[in-house]
């Protein structure tokens, strides 16, 4: 995202902050999401809405007349408040949108302390599709219809998890934006660590941690990185013993396979 975006993205999710708390946050993270889809499916409008050349009350008063009548006045008084800022491009509008609302979504369960829970649940849910290539296959297959999609996604999610988690993963499946479907949930998890302003760990092991050991680690890996960090397991045998960690792009391996691979290349080059 460009200079001009990024001061822009700024500006408004500090607007966005004063809407949350005068509002319902769940019902504008779904309004946010409808105007996402709609910015998405029609480019001369997204274009229009996103260019510098127009000024900034034209585009404000554009995105008015669109949205008037079909979603809360609150919802489209906040999104013709960021279409007026400044965009480098048509899709850093609509990124930022997509952001907002996934924000909204997450302060909605924040506001009932269950943001842990969220968390969690997007986790699991990424590790449940990896681990079912047919599960898998049927959500990201263009061929099958949205709506078929989200009732899937329903009869696995419903009732077991946070509202919150399910529409955030009705969307990913949906509306994945040309991206794959763990790439948006990893997105749509570390916008939720970060209203927290914390990390989140990926732990291999090969078998699960205790809550005694994964306090721990949580403990530790905080103290190292200076920031509150949130933890998640994946269990996997093939590790065989160890584990690795991975925070972001940086990756702390210490698993016997990774041992045996060193051994393994040091053997071959002295061959």
């Amino acid at each position: 995202m460009r200079g001009a975006s990024r001061a822009s993205l700024a500006e408004a999710t500090e607007r966005l902050e004063a809407v949350l708390s005068a509002g319902d946050a769940a019902a504008l993270g779904d309004e946010l999401f409808a105007v996402l889809r709609l910015l998405d499916r029609e480019h001369v409008l997204r274009r229009a809405l996103a260019d510098p050349a127009r000024p900034a009350d034209q585009r404000s008063g554009l995105a008015s007349a669109v949205l008037d009548g079909k979603v809360s006045p609150a919802a489209a008084e906040f999104v013709a408040e960021v279409v007026r800022l400044r965009w480098a491009r048509s899709t850093d509008l609509t990124d930022a949108v997509e952001r907002f609302a996934v924000i909204a979504e997450v302060a909605s369960v924040e506001a009932s302390g269950r943001l842990d829970d969220l968390e969690d649940e997007l986790f699991r849910f990424d590790r449940i599709v990896e681990a079912q290539p047919e599960l898998r296959g049927v959500l990201v297959d263009h061929r099958v219809a949205g709506e078929r999609k989200a009732t899937l996604v329903g009869e696995l999610l419903e009732g077991k998890t946070t509202p919150a988690t399910l529409r955030l993963v009705t969307e990913a499946v949906t509306h994945p934006r040309g991206r794959s479907l763990e790439r948006v949930l990893a997105e749509f998890g570390r916008i939720a660590a970060e209203r927290r302003n914390r990390l989140v760990a990926v732990v291999r092991t090969a078998v699960d941690l205790s809550e005694q050991q994964k306090t721990r680690l949580t403990a530790a890996l905080s103290a190292q990185y200076g920031r509150d960090v949130h933890v998640n397991i994946e269990v996997d045998p093939a590790v065989l013993g160890g584990m690795s960690i991975r925070v972001g792009d940086e990756e702390i391996d210490g698993t016997i396979v990774r041992r045996l691979n060193d051994i393994r290349r040091r053997i071959e080059r002295a061959s």
